[in-house]
C-alpha cells in the first residue's frame, strides 16, 4: 500500500525557520516528481515548490522564492522543504504530492500520491 507521511510542521514566530519532511513507501519514489502544496483556511491549495526525479529541475512559487528550498534524497525516499524567513502569510497546512508529469505549470489533476499534511503556523 502506498503511503506518504509528512512531518516537521509546528508553530514559529515571524522570521523563524522550519524544515518539513515527507517520506514515501509503497511506490517507486525515484519515478515521481515531488511537490509541496499548501492550503490556508478559506483559500485554495497552491503549489509552493516542485523538484524533478533527479533534482535537476526545481520550480518555486514567487511568494517563497529565495526563502524556501526543496530537495530530495531518493535513497531515503524523502523530500524536504527548508523554510526560512517565515511570514504569517505562510501559515497553512502543507502537503507533499507525487506525480510522474510535472513542470512549471501546476496541474493538481496529475498528482497520484498525496501526503496527509503537516500544519505550519507563523505568528507575528
Amino acid at each position: 500500500e502506498a503511503q506518504v507521511v509528512a512531518s516537521g510542521g509546528g508553530s514559529v514566530s515571524d522570521g523563524g525557520s522550519l524544515t518539513l519532511s515527507c517520506t514515501a513507501s509503497g511506490f517507486t519514489f525515484d519515478n515521481y516528481g515531488l511537490s509541496w502544496v499548501r492550503q490556508a483556511p478559506g483559500k485554495e491549495r497552491e503549489r509552493v515548490a516542485t523538484i524533478s526525479t533527479s533534482g535537476s529541475f526545481i520550480h518555486y512559487d514567487n511568494s517563497v522564492k529565495g526563502r524556501f528550498t526543496i530537495s530530495r534524497d531518493n535513497a531515503k525516499k524523502t523530500v524536504y522543504l527548508q523554510m526560512s524567513e517565515l511570514k504569517p502569510e505562510d501559515t497553512a497546512m502543507y502537503y507533499c504530492a507525487g506525480a510522474t508529469t510535472y513542470g512549471s505549470i501546476w496541474n493538481p489533476a496529475a498528482v497520484e500520491y498525496w501526503g496527509q499534511g503537516t500544519q505550519v503556523t507563523v505568528s507575528s
